[in-house]
């Protein structure tokens, strides 16, 4: 009887600490590709947190463009890796070939729903304090940036209103049923 509560213990850790710091990681790798302001406190924070690990990896696997090959490395394995310890603290470890597939699936919904949020998060602040300056606001506005640009040129804004948001949060949710769902099915069909 005391095993469940360990159990249920060390899956709240091991979910806990594995995806706060992976939220970190991505988080900064999307504010790298989106080139948002590296001195903002938010980036400054990620930057500090995640460089420890990620500095020595930077050192033997190159960038390849803008694209961190380390940083993606290392959200891949440190998903893969919190995914094998919840197999195995549950009691049943998956095959290899459909951990990886599964951690592919939950860092593309980890990045979806980051991008969905800072779209709520956006007009929600647009209804509040229309036109106002934040550094936070500035900061989720170059974070969605690259998603709204060229949704922006195919909806512009109509009456005054910019329906480019909604767009990109229908996107997403497509996004979210046609690749996120068969990736996890294709992990189970070859687990």
């Amino acid at each position: 009887m005391t095993g469940a509560p360990l159990n249920d213990a060390g899956l709240f850790l091991i979910r806990t600490l594995f995806g706060l710091f992976i939220i970190a990681l991505l988080l900064r790798f999307l504010l790298q590709i989106a080139k948002a302001d590296f001195y903002h406190p938010v980036s400054q924070f990620l930057f500090k947190v995640t460089q420890p690990i990620v500095a020595p990896l930077r050192k033997r696997i190159p960038s390849i463009g803008a694209i961190d090959s380390s940083v993606v490395l290392l959200l891949v394995l440190l998903q893969t890796v919190e995914l094998a310890l919840i197999g195995f603290i549950g009691g049943g470890l998956p095959a290899p070939q459909t951990i990886l597939l599964l951690a592919l699936a939950e860092l593309l919904t980890l990045t979806l729903w980051i991008y969905i949020l800072t779209l709520f998060a956006l007009a929600i602040l647009s209804w509040i304090q229309p036109g106002s300056y934040n550094p936070g606001t500035q900061l989720l506005h170059q974070l969605s940036g690259p998603l709204l640009r060229p949704i922006r040129r195919l909806v512009p804004p109509f009456q005054g209103i910019d329906f480019s948001v909604l767009a990109a949060l229908i996107l997403l949710q497509l996004a979210r049923i046609l690749l996120v769902g068969p990736l996890r099915q294709l992990a189970f069909a070859v687990g």
